[in-house]
């Protein structure tokens, strides 16, 4: 399975999953405070399936961490 997130030009920033992984449900966190704000995407792939969906990061100077 990868999971991985592209900014809007389609360079990769980060690979959040490249691992074999069985059936089920799982959960992965992801911090983008290194990225700026904009419009990302995030692509995941296991076997032949594949989904692309959009991703919104706003980031916000006065917000406690």
């Amino acid at each position: 399975m990868n999971l991985s997130v592209f900014d809007i030009v389609g360079r990769e920033v980060s690979v959040l999953v490249n691992e074999r992984r069985d059936a089920g449900v799982y959960e992965v966190k992801f911090d983008g405070r290194n990225l700026s704000s904009g419009v990302y995407f995030y692509r995941m792939q296991a076997g032949t399936y594949t989904e692309t969906k959009k991703l919104l990061i706003v980031l916000c100077e006065l917000c406690p961490t």
